[in-house]
């Protein structure tokens, strides 16, 4: 089965309660150089959490949405939409927790019976619990909630995280309802960025670069990838910090997310690292790349050219721009230098989307017309990435303005010193 970004991640080094032990791959604990250099990293202070009033505007502009897409109500389960609108984290079972959202109205939850008492703790708006025993159906408790509404034979969104049985549990118990996607009204939501969600995610992004910065210092010949990935869950703890960050030595810095081959650090290897720091639920994304030791020519050349590509398309940002032509603007950078057609050498698009996920809508690709809004952010994350030889990725996030943008991050200043 492939590896995907998050799994690669979460398997290289996850801050917090799930985090690699210290020390058990290799890494000394008692040396006194790398000590030195997290000891300025301290939690990271100032952080200002979702008011319940902002969660409130959230759902009527999710309502406005709905009566725009013609949508009588959106159904959601446990995951990033669910806790944008409800407030509410809660892990996902065989058993259905739910929310439907009507046009109309509050929310009403679909709950296990003897979950009733944790619910009422957590839910935040709305008071309707419905409940269902375990020899009971929640899905035709949700589609008896809709037909009360009279909402059972017009159209329901699904969130797209939605699990397929669930749905389908529904749309058998309510076969007269046309189910339609419920993403024009969940990413029409998200994808705009409000400044409390931006000033969260600037001090995610910033924590990030206090994190890699205290790692490169620390490196040292013959270590591993775990052992480096031990630092990284040093310094995301020190910062409290969620998340994690993972990197790649050598030539396996052309894998673009890694890979599980063993690795240790030579003189001259390229380090790469990439991850995604949390706070207070929404990410940050940043990717830096140097060498151990004296860059060659050539490992310079790609890299002063990955920057390039990402300035060029920090200068075609702004509002009313479509988001492939960003994308077109970074790789014709790279392509133009010898290293195209199309995804030759820079496997992947430009950017994604950022927020409660590190990968949501919208994206900076090829064939996406999508014009660009103020309160929008990506990554803007070109590549080089050359089989045997080595990879070179520099990463930034930013947010739309009204006469541009704003990264959330000061750019990697040379391969030599990736983080000012």
């Amino acid at each position: 089965m492939s590896m995907n970004r998050r799994d690669f991640l979460k398997s290289s080094v996850i801050a917090g309660g799930g985090a690699l032990t210290l020390g058990t791959l290799g890494f000394n604990r008692s040396d006194e150089k790398n000590k030195n250099n997290f000891t300025d990293l301290q939690p990271i202070k100032g952080t200002v959490p979702i008011s319940i009033e902002e969660r409130k505007n959230r759902i009527e502009k999710a309502k406005q949405l709905m009566h725009k897409n013609k949508l009588d109500a959106i159904i959601l389960e446990p995951g990033s939409s669910f806790s944008y609108f409800t407030g509410i984290s809660w892990w996902n079972s065989e058993r259905m927790f739910g929310a439907v959202l009507p046009a109309e109205g509050d929310f009403v939850y679909i709950c296990p019976a003897f979950e009733e008492d944790r619910a009422k703790e957590k839910i935040l708006f709305g008071n309707d619990i419905r409940t269902w025993q375990e020899d009971e159906s929640p899905y035709k408790l949700t589609a008896k909630f809709l037909k009360e509404r009279k909402i059972n034979s017009g159209r329901v969104g699904i969130d797209e995280t939605l699990r397929f049985f669930i749905f389908d549990g529904i749309r058998k118990e309510s076969p007269h309802t046309e189910f339609v996607s419920a993403t024009p009204v969940t990413a029409g939501c998200r994808m705009i960025k409000s400044p409390a969600e931006l000033a969260l995610m600037k001090k995610a992004n910033e924590g990030m670069l206090q994190a890699y910065k205290a790692v490169f210092k620390s490196l040292e010949k013959g270590m591993t990838q775990y052992d480096i990935n031990n630092l990284l869950a040093e310094a995301f703890a020190a910062l409290k910090l969620g998340g994690g960050a993972g990197v790649q030595l050598g030539k396996y810095s052309a894998y673009p997310h890694g890979s599980i081959k063993p690795q240790k650090l030579r003189e001259g290897d390229v380090v790469l690292i990439d991850g995604s720091g949390v706070l207070e639920g929404y990410h940050g994304d940043v990717t830096r790349t140097t060498v151990f030791g004296e860059p060659t020519k050539l490992q310079r050349e790609r890299w002063a050219l990955v920057r390039k590509a990402q300035d060029t398309a920090f200068s075609k940002i702004k509002p009313g721009v479509e988001c492939q032509s960003i994308d077109a603007a970074a790789r014709n950078v790279i392509n133009s230098a010898g290293y195209g057609p199309g995804y030759k050498n820079f496997f992947h698009r430009l950017g994604h989307g950022i927020g409660m996920d590190v990968h949501e809508w919208t994206y900076l690709v090829k064939g996406n017309k999508t014009l660009l809004q103020p309160g929008m952010c990506f990554s803007n994350e070109p590549g080089i990435y050359v089989a045997g030889e080595f990879g070179i990725r520099l990463e930034d996030c930013f947010h739309v303005t009204e006469n541009g943008y704003e990264s959330f991050t000061k750019q990697s200043p040379s391969i030599e010193d990736p983080v000012e």
